[in-house]
């Protein structure tokens, strides 16, 4: 006879006893330990106390060396550059589609920055360019109708007259002093008006103190050309070009002051997602026009193949600030 014996895996009251005694101690100690360390952080003990020698030495030798912040941070902020240099400036947090160094027309102490005299100091800019101005297109000019003359007759004695071809009176040329018949050609669109002015971007000139020791007959700014100053230059004349059409042809009552934010990604095909407004101090319409230039104005040209490389990604995030002053 075999016999077989099957024990029960049910644990027995002595072991559950033994395991929920176990349980309270586990308990019990870590909450000693974790009171014992609020009270002592409380009072101050662990502060007191010093690790031994041979751990300080050991923290010493596995401390990892502070890296140093770089000097050469790419510059950030677009500058409009009216006067180009060979030279890039060595620091600086601007940039644009030209180099510039920093110069005032009278040397100064060099406080690191020209000294400026302008109006604002929101918008880093050198000198006033002017508004461009609400222009109405002009009526072409009105063709004289044409005069019916009676028919001539012609006299065989009259030396005159030679059939059908006519001697007529020599026209006599104007001179300097005289002033044309033809009307003065105006701009008619605010694109034809930039065009005439200055390549430079309209607004005040920086209100700020300092001054420097390089010497030019103009002041300017620190400012560094990159790989995509000139594609940043296009994407800001189109986007200005576009503010001042919206606001041209909707009449706004310019009776508002403040600044509107547009933030918005770039991508690498000229494509503008997450467009939205991160600031607004102007109400809600003059907020608007700001994002519908941008949005209108896009899509943007590709990017370069330099600037996509000297990036390093396929979008990049741009921070539009418009000024109503």
């Amino acid at each position: 006879m075999v016999r077989t014996e099957i024990r029960s895996l049910r644990p027995s009251r002595l072991e559950m006893s033994r395991l929920t005694m176990a349980l309270l101690i586990s308990l019990l100690l870590h909450l000693g330990t974790w009171g014992g360390y609020q009270f002592g952080k409380k009072l101050g003990w662990w502060q007191r106390l010093h690790a031994p020698a041979w751990v300080q030495k050991l923290e010493k030798k596995i401390t990892p060396v502070p890296v140093a912040k770089k000097d050469n941070e790419p510059p950030v902020v677009f500058v409009d550059v009216s006067h180009a240099e060979p030279e890039p400036p060595k620091k600086t947090k601007y940039y644009s589609n030209k180099n510039s160094q920093a110069a005032n027309p009278d040397a100064s102490k060099d406080t690191g920055q020209p000294k400026l005299d302008g109006k604002q100091k929101d918008v880093p800019k050198t000198e006033d360019v002017p508004t461009l101005p609400k222009l109405q297109p002009t009526a072409p000019p009105q063709q004289p109708a044409p005069e019916t003359k009676p028919a001539e007759e012609t006299h065989p004695h009259d030396p005159m007259s030679l059939g059908d071809l006519k001697l007529s009176k020599p026209v006599e040329p104007k001179t300097a002093d005289q002033k044309s018949d033809q009307p003065v050609q105006r701009p008619r669109t605010l694109k034809e008006a930039q065009a005439q002015q200055q390549q430079q971007l309209p607004g005040q000139k920086l209100q700020q103190e300092g001054g420097v020791r390089r010497q030019r007959i103009w002041s300017s700014l620190d400012a560094k050309a990159t790989a995509f100053g000139d594609y940043d230059r296009a994407i800001v004349d189109a986007v200005t070009t576009r503010w001042y059409d919206l606001l041209d042809s909707r009449r706004f009552a310019m009776d508002r002051t403040g600044k509107v934010i547009v933030h918005f990604k770039l991508k690498f095909n000229g494509s503008v997602e997450e467009l939205q407004i991160q600031q607004n101090t102007v109400g809600e319409l003059l907020g608007y026009v700001c994002e519908e230039s941008v949005q209108e104005a896009a899509p943007f040209g590709k990017w370069p193949s330099d600037m996509r490389r000297e990036i390093g990604a396929n979008y990049r995030d741009i921070s539009f600030t418009f000024y109503y002053y």
